[in-house]
């Protein structure tokens, strides 16, 4: 994005003037009340409605902010009765603010499907970001940030959750969960016996005065929940990704690129074969498998010229 594309944003209007029509997704702070950006202070201040959670949670932060806005509730009960309002709202030409209670909306909310009703319609959507828990606790865990996966939150029920452990075992990334405290000691022991003493981080308080970032093995962490019971606040799990398997004995390598060629690949089609396979460098199996090929031919020649070499049977 250029500065160019930067002075063209929608909520680039003279201060007073009315926003542009549309949908502003708009984030908010996920503990300390200073986490709050400049432009969405401008977007609550001006829109013509803010849709939120809960109208007294964010109620309570406008007043703190000193932004006196008209509310309406939008949350996962009242979503499918509430989203053709709002929609109505935007044909009119207004400009709606779509808040959840803390950090960005539409992360474990029913925010998603507004945003896609509203393109489905046609209307502009625009975010003014913000803090987010999720990013804030993955910076803060030292676990690796590369590659993450966010699977919300765990189901409670002890089968389910048993399912959903199993089915984040083998996921190549940093997860990050949510979970309610009361269940943590509990989630933290299910997944310590599907995933193992990998590395972990609970987060919690994140940007409170009490913050706290617990770093200790999954086993660990589990052990020390069950045994201090429920901490106060709202917390987040890291966990960091599998190990990497160990690459394949070089006499595994070998078989697997001579059955790979014996059923008709060639040498390019084994190598990248089985580099998706193991994750080994293509440019490394195709120089094995050529010599492989080679080497193949030359016994093949070798059989040739002994057979050549042999006496004529005698008439």
């Amino acid at each position: 994005m250029t500065d160019r594309d930067l002075d063209q944003q929608p909520t680039d209007t003279p201060a007073g003037s009315p926003l542009a029509p549309g949908l502003y997704v708009v984030g908010t702070p996920i503990g300390n009340r200073g986490d709050i950006t400049a432009r969405a202070l401008d977007v609550l201040a001006r829109a013509d409605v803010v849709a939120c959670e809960d109208t007294r949670v964010t109620g309570g932060l406008l007043h703190h902010l000193g932004i006196h806005a008209r509310l309406t509730a939008y949350h996962e009960h009242n979503a499918d009765s509430a989203r053709p309002a709002l929609l109505a709202r935007l044909q009119a030409g207004q400009a709606v603010a779509l808040v959840s209670d803390a950090g960005m909306p539409l992360v474990s909310d029913p925010g998603f499907k507004l945003v896609r009703a509203c393109h489905e319609a046609g209307h502009m959507v625009t975010a003014a970001p913000g803090p987010s828990a999720v990013l804030t606790a993955l910076a803060l865990s030292g676990l690796p940030t590369d590659r993450f996966l966010f699977a919300g939150f765990p189901p409670s029920r002890p089968g389910r959750l048993a399912t959903f452990c199993a089915e984040m075992a083998p996921i190549p990334a940093t997860l990050v969960l949510f979970e309610g405290v009361s269940r943590l000691d509990r989630t933290l022991a299910a997944l310590a016996q599907a995933l193992g003493p990998r590395e972990a981080a609970v987060c919690r308080e994140l940007t409170k005065l009490h913050e706290e970032v617990r770093r200790a093995p999954l086993p660990d962490l589990a052990a020390h929940y069950a045994t201090a019971g429920p901490p106060k606040g709202e917390a987040v799990i890291v966990i960091a990704p599998p190990a990497p398997a160990p690459p394949p004995e070089d006499e595994v390598i070998e078989d697997r690129l001579m059955a790979l060629l014996d059923s008709g690949d060639s040498v390019r089609e084994a190598a990248a074969h089985l580099a998706r396979e193991t994750g080994l460098p293509r440019r490394d199996l195709y120089r094995r498998a050529l010599d492989l090929t080679r080497e193949a031919n030359d016994d093949a020649d070798g059989d040739d010229e002994t057979k050549d070499d042999s006496p004529a049977p005698r008439s």
